[in-house]
């Protein structure tokens, strides 16, 4: 199961689940809930903040590139 630390991870994942969207269009929470539903993401949802939105974000972007 993915945690909110596993950024790299779940910027393979959000690609790969949703290939059609730009990460740089997203609000953060919008990606935040596009986190939640990750079928293999399973983490508290208080433990999670801007910062670690903003590098989940960055790694979604440079997997893409």
């Amino acid at each position: 199961m993915l945690k909110w630390v596993d950024v790299n991870e779940l910027a393979i994942e959000l690609s790969e689940t949703y290939p059609q969207v730009d990460p740089l269009t997203l609000s953060f929470p919008d990606l935040f809930q596009k986190v939640m539903d990750l079928s293999e993401f399973d983490d508290d949802p208080d433990r999670c903040g801007e910062k670690v939105l903003e590098a989940i974000q960055m790694a979604w972007i440079d997997e893409i590139d």
